[in-house]
């Protein structure tokens, strides 16, 4: 019996202009929400700001393979926040994709 393939973890971090974040945070809760409300390949879509840099903001998804991921390159939401963030940011890092090996939601 082949094994279950790992949920798809996807890392994005974006360094914000200043004045900038309220409408990059908006774009990007949009596409969360959106993501988790209507993908459902997809387990987990979390924003998160620095605390030692509030203009640095950092994506945690979580998919339940690679293919919920590339569903989610073609959704509307995505293509909403592809189209606003450009001119809000000075920085976009490079993307990480990671294999899940466990999560301590599962120790529920």
């Amino acid at each position: 019996m082949p094994s279950p393939s790992r949920p798809f973890v996807v890392i994005a971090e974006f360094r914000v202009k200043p004045g900038s974040l309220d409408a990059f945070l908006d774009l990007a809760h949009d596409d969360a929400r959106s993501s988790v409300a209507g993908e459902p390949g997809c387990r987990a879509f979390d924003v998160a700001v620095s605390e030692s840099d509030p203009l640095t903001v950092v994506f945690y998804e979580v998919y339940d393979d690679r293919a919920a991921f590339h569903a989610h390159l073609e959704t509307p939401h995505l293509a909403r926040f592809r189209a606003g963030f450009p001119a809000l940011i000075e920085e976009e890092r490079p993307v990480r994709f990671l294999a899940r090996t466990a999560s301590g939601a599962d120790a529920r």
